[in-house]
């Protein structure tokens, strides 16, 4: 069912985030959880569910680091006029991808070198989520 999947997206999106914060496994289902979402989107299957609910389905879209994933996220938020406040964050997300081509406060816990710029961005207020 569409509950079921958004449950299996909740999982996998939202409990390793939580339950792994700090450390890689935080993001490890990431992309489990944006094929999830993407099937249930695809299918017309997200039909069925809340606003509120097809918000949360999104969010894997949000956590990715592909431009073209956060350009199909602009367009499922912006489809829905009750997620004003969420497309705004994604636009925020967005532009972090459009910078960096990836999400600079995740290269401690990735192991990954920051660039100087990304350095500098990290100390800006606001900078993280």
């Amino acid at each position: 069912t569409a509950h079921g999947r958004l449950a299996e997206v909740v999982v996998l999106d939202q409990f390793s985030r939580n339950i792994h914060r700090d450390t890689p496994r935080a993001f490890a289902q990431d992309a489990m959880a944006l094929v999830l979402a993407q099937e249930l989107v695809n299918s017309g299957g997200a039909a069925v569910l809340t606003p509120r609910e097809r918000g949360v389905l999104y969010l894997p879209y949000m956590h990715s680091e592909s431009l073209p994933v956060h350009d199909e996220a602009v367009r499922l938020y912006a489809a829905e006029p009750a997620l004003a406040f969420q497309l705004d964050f994604e636009h925020r997300h967005r532009d972090i991808i459009v910078r960096f081509g990836r999400y600079p406060h995740r290269n401690a816990i990735l192991g990954r070198v920051s660039t100087a710029e990304e350095v500098a961005f990290l100390q800006e207020p606001g900078s993280g989520f």
